[in-house]
Parts: structure tokens; sequence; C-alpha cells
């Protein structure tokens, strides 16, 4: 696992906008128009600024994989903050969707607990590279991290084929949404 920067940030877009091109979960954030994969992209380039903020940016050691976790006790409101959201609104999800995604998120942090955990925001591997264990070693990288740390590992899904793959690496889900389509809530406490 290799921490990674700002300076790696074209590889991760390339990577997670590969990743989660059909995820339903992006598909209804991201305004569905003729910009669709310029907007996944700028949604990837917000998310890694904000991961610079508030959380670390992860590569797997031969760079086909990577990884974004956010620890949400470490956010605060800033001006930079503020122009990031600012930035998702107009290039990412565009005006009229703005209430959809306050509304999404409002529902989405209800799920989640009042203290301190880790949040894998994104994980991705490069396509040629999937199935070949690349994103199994990287993810259990980051749960020993964060059982070091003594810190729950929480996520969300919207691709149900995934979760027989978290649940194998001692995932639990505990939660579900519906925003036509199902969003899956999984956890993984430091001790399991």
């Amino acid at each position: 696992m290799i921490a990674a920067t700002l300076s790696d940030s074209t590889l991760l877009i390339d990577i997670l906008s590969a990743s989660f091109q059909d995820n339903k979960s992006i598909q209804y954030l991201v305004k569905q128009d003729a910009k669709k994969e310029t907007r996944i992209r700028q949604l990837m380039k917000y998310s890694i600024n904000y991961c610079t903020e508030f959380g670390k940016l992860i590569l797997s050691n031969n760079k086909k994989a990577c990884a974004l976790l956010v620890y949400p006790y470490k956010k605060t409101t800033s001006i930079r903050s503020v122009l990031l959201d600012l930035q998702l609104v107009v290039q990412v999800i565009g005006i009229s969707n703005i209430r959809k995604a306050i509304a999404r998120e409002r529902e989405i942090k209800k799920m989640h607990p009042a203290t301190p955990f880790a949040y894998l925001w994104f994980i991705g591997v490069d396509p040629a590279e999937q199935g070949k264990g690349i994103g199994s070693q990287l993810l259990h990288e980051i749960m020993a991290e964060a059982a070091e740390a003594q810190l729950p590992l929480y996520l969300e899904t919207s691709t149900e084929k995934n979760l027989p793959w978290y649940e194998k690496h001692g995932f639990r889900q505990y939660a579900t949404l519906n925003f036509g389509y199902t969003l899956y809530f999984l956890r993984k406490s430091p001790n399991s």
C-alpha cells in the first residue's frame, strides 16, 4: 500500500472513473447528460481533493488499484471545503439535482455512528486487472490500518454482486436504503 498524493490524481481518477462508470449510486448523483463521463471524472477529482483534507489517498503497490479513505470525525467547515462543495454542485450534480443529492446524503449520514470511524468511500481496481486479488490485498491493508487505529470501518455499495466479496473480508451488512436502487451499508469492527 502506497500513500498517494495529489500528484497521483490522474492515475486515481482513471482507475476510479473506469471502476465506477456503471455504478448505480454514481449514476444517481451525477447529472445524466452528454457530459456524464466528464462529470464522473470531476466527481473523482472532487473526492480526491476532499480526501486530502479529511482522509487519505491510497494506491496498491503495483498502482493498479486505489482507495479513498475518509475520517469523518476530522471534517471541519472551511472556505476550501465550501468551495469544493460548490464545485461539486456546478461540475457534477447540477443545480437541478441538488435537493436530491442533499436528501440522499442526509439519509446516509443517519446510518453512520456518532463515534469516530474510518469510511471507505471508494475502492477500485483497473478493470483489466480485476479478479487478480489486487483489490483484496489493498482492502486487507486498509482493514489492518483501521484495526491498528481501533476504528470501525464503514462503507456503502450499490453493487449487489460485491456484497459476498465484502462479507468474505469480514464486513457485515447492517442497513439498506432505497433511492430507486438499493444502497447497502456495511461495517467491520476493528476487533473482527
